[in-house]
């Protein structure tokens, strides 16, 4: 998809269904102007209602004291309920799979507690190679919590030599090859750094014929693509939501536990007060009776500052729907990679090139250009005409045309932006 004008871009965006929602956003300003805010996959915007939200569980709080938690228009004693269908449509999962609490690694370490039970040759985690930081620390120290050498049992997955992205073949080849070695496929369902979108569905089949589970750190992917973990057979997943799901700055995060999980009491979970049963949690008893489903891995009750701006965007996804936003987000993202490509073409002294994969099916909104010699400049000169992007060593700008509150119209402004630093560097 190719826009040709500032012109055809407004065209675009008249026709667009989603343009509305854009206004129920904060975008920060430069020089007085909405910037192209395109960093949506590190901090998404602020919605407007968070404000109001987070005034009503203050005046709750104003106004009830600890009596909060059983008045009000919604009393923190069952918060996280607030969340429980829209979070269920959000990732394709059954109510009872998820549940909102903590913060991302937390949780990746209370699921992998579960999850994560090396034993005898079974003891191989498998992950793909530059996953997240977080990611890798959590996965070294299970292992070591386990006595086992991180070394020796976390396998990394690495593109073929001149690649940048992993092939689905290869990942099936390692997890049949690891066979009865393999414990437990633990990815990112979208790689932070190029942007790639793994065929989760196909992964865990994979990773269960050979008698292993497969779970998925969905940061960069909640919000952002079409996820069906129920029917995919998901073991676990979770994900934050301050990123495609603007829930502010070091936001709560999501979880999800299939049902055949879940709802086996004795599969083994770290225990807390919030985790037991609620119709029994108050009685102040010994001996831990997990609630069905996700909502047994709780250990403390809910955030209700944190989970009211989450709450306030979680409710324009629900209206929305992942399906529209996915449709306009191909879109957005098309227009995006055929303007970095002609810019290619007139200008191949730049030495940039996508290393995101062409595929739409393969990817979300996130778009990764790995710059020449002058990309720290040109990344330096979008930010200094009001691009909002990111920079991620050694060499890559990410930009994400988020389908909620970027326009057609971002994508001509960048584009332009992009274009007159590439002449002044040339």
């Amino acid at each position: 998809m190719r826009i040709e004008s500032l012109d055809h871009a407004r065209q675009l965006d008249a026709a667009d269904p989603l343009a509305a929602w854009r206004k129920e956003f904060h975008l920060p300003l430069h020089e007085g102007r909405e910037s192209v805010y395109f960093t949506g996959n590190s901090l998404g915007a602020m919605p407007k209602k968070v404000r109001a939200y987070l005034e009503t569980e203050l005046h709750a709080w104003q106004t009830y004291g600890v009596e909060g938690h059983f008045k009000g228009e919604h009393p923190w004693k069952d918060y996280h309920h607030l969340f429980t269908h829209a979070a269920a449509r959000l990732v394709g999962a059954e109510p009872g799979e998820v549940v909102v609490m903590n913060n991302l690694t937390v949780n990746l370490h209370l699921l992998m507690a579960s999850f994560y039970r090396p034993e005898g040759k079974r003891n191989i985690i498998l992950c793909e190679g530059g996953a997240f930081p977080s990611d890798q620390y959590a996965l070294e120290t299970q292992a070591r919590w386990h006595q086992l050498n991180p070394d020796e049992v976390v396998v990394e997955l690495v593109p073929r030599a001149g690649e940048h992205t992993l092939r689905t073949e290869d990942i099936l080849t390692k997890i049949a090859e690891l066979s009865d070695r393999l414990a437990l496929v633990m990815m990112g369902g979208v790689n932070y750094y190029t942007g790639q979108f793994f065929d989760l569905e196909a992964i865990t089949h994979a990773a269960h014929a050979v008698g292993a589970l497969a779970g998925f750190d969905l940061a960069h992917a909640a919000g952002n693509v079409p996820l069906y973990l129920h029917n995919w057979e998901v073991d676990f997943a979770c994900w934050c939501t301050y990123k495609y799901l603007n829930s502010g700055p070091g936001g709560t995060s999501g979880v999800f536990v299939h049902s055949k999980h879940g709802d086996n009491p004795n599969t083994f979970r770290l225990a807390g007060w919030w985790g037991h049963h609620e119709g029994e949690r108050f009685l102040m008893k010994k001996g831990f009776k997990p609630m069905p489903g996700a909502a047994g891995w709780q250990l403390s009750n809910a955030q209700v500052l944190s989970m009211a701006a989450h709450l306030a965007s979680l409710e324009i996804f629900d209206a929305v729907g992942m399906e529209q936003l996915r449709a306009k987000s191909l879109k957005l993202t098309a227009a995006a990679e055929a303007a970095l490509m002609e810019l290619n073409t007139r200008y191949p002294q730049a030495g940039f090139r996508l290393i995101t994969p062409q595929d739409p099916q393969a990817r979300g909104c996130q778009l990764s250009i790995l710059c020449g010699s002058n990309g720290k400049a040109l990344f330096q000169h979008l930010e200094n005409k009001g691009v909002v992007a990111d920079w991620r060593e050694p060499n890559v700008i990410r930009i994400a045309p988020v389908p909620l509150y970027n326009s057609f119209e971002d994508v001509w402004q960048f584009a332009s932006i992009m274009e007159e630093g590439l002449q002044l560097l040339a």
